[in-house]
């Protein structure tokens, strides 16, 4: 029975100066494996989401972040638990040097292409709302 509390993930929505979107793939062993994702983290006990989102990009992709928005939370739930999602959107004025430490792909795409990847069930709403420009991102 899934989790009745949900887990709170902090992700980063991250577009370039093309206005491609950052996804990166779970790799095949852990859960979710070889689906694409917004990259993010749990957030630790007392931890803000912002906090969480910093340090998980960090450590997840040697990524200082500048500005970033939150955006509207996403709530799903799994057979394995619920996870509520808590989107941020940050825009880069060039595109870095990514060092992915917990994905095994990352890759920019144009948000009308990225529909072509096989996307984690969260992270789908974001990605819808990126595709009517629901959002934008402030620049850093």
């Amino acid at each position: 029975m899934p989790q009745r509390v949900p887990i709170a993930v902090a992700c980063l929505v991250l577009l370039d100066p093309d206005d491609a979107v950052l996804a990166a793939r779970r790799p095949r062993h852990k859960t979710l494996g070889g689906l694409w994702e917004f990259p993010g983290g749990k957030l630790d006990p007392g931890e803000s989401a912002e906090a969480a989102l910093r340090r998980e990009i960090r450590e997840e992709l040697r990524l200082q972040l500048g500005t970033v928005a939150p955006l509207a939370p996403v709530e799903h739930r799994y057979e394995f638990a619920t996870i509520r999602l808590l989107p941020f959107l940050s825009r880069c004025l060039v595109r870095p040097e990514l060092q992915p430490t917990e994905h095994d792909e990352v890759l920019w795409i144009s948000i009308d292409d990225a529909e072509r990847l096989q996307w984690t069930p969260a992270d789908i709403p974001i990605l819808e709302a990126l595709k009517r420009g629901a959002m934008t991102a402030p620049r850093r």
